[in-house]
């Protein structure tokens, strides 16, 4: 509506923004978001999958998993969870072990004292580029997996990752 006061009937911005009432620095402002288009399209489409309505008109987060994908070879699905002990000073000692479930190879085992979802970005990193990229990764719903990291490199290798549901170790049971 201010650029068309402006055109239309020759005034200034000033002008046109007080008969409007518009702040002049709301009429000026232009957003930047560009560089969150990725990743908002991505919490879309996990939004789309993950969630429906409820008869209440509530939304909740569907927890009925689907039935597990069957590999017919290697390098299909892929398991991954970490293992947790302790070493004789008291110190914790961490390691993420990957498999894949049709071999039952395992093809990773990372140790650490603490390890974040940037270790596991780059453990599969590595693991792509010696095999590939799986269809599917089985994983609990740990801080390191659930994260944005892993997610967005899930969906940048267009790879599929299941979550077990909530207290269903059994769910991810080539790992455990």
């Amino acid at each position: 509506m201010v650029k068309y006061l402006e055109q239309s009937y020759r005034v200034s911005e000033r002008h046109a923004c007080r008969v409007l009432e518009v702040a002049r620095a709301r009429h000026r402002y232009e957003g930047h978001q560009e560089q969150w288009i990725e990743l908002r399209m991505r919490i879309r489409e996990i939004a789309q999958t993950w969630l429906r309505k409820r008869p209440g008109g509530k939304h909740r987060a569907a927890v009925h998993r689907q039935e597990c994908l069957r590999p017919t070879g290697p390098n299909q699905v892929w398991a991954m969870d970490f293992v947790a002990d302790q070493l004789c000073d008291g110190r914790r000692l961490r390691s993420l072990t990957i498999v894949d479930i049709f071999t039952r190879e395992s093809l990773a085992i990372e140790v650490g004292q603490s390890l974040k979802g940037e270790d596991v970005v780059r453990v599969l990193n590595r693991l792509k580029q010696e095999r590939g990229v799986p269809k599917v990764l089985f994983c609990d719903n740990g801080p390191e997996f659930a994260g944005q990291m892993l997610d967005m490199w899930a969906y940048k290798n267009e790879m599929k990752i299941d979550f077990c549901r909530p207290g269903k170790p059994t769910d991810n049971a080539f790992c455990e």
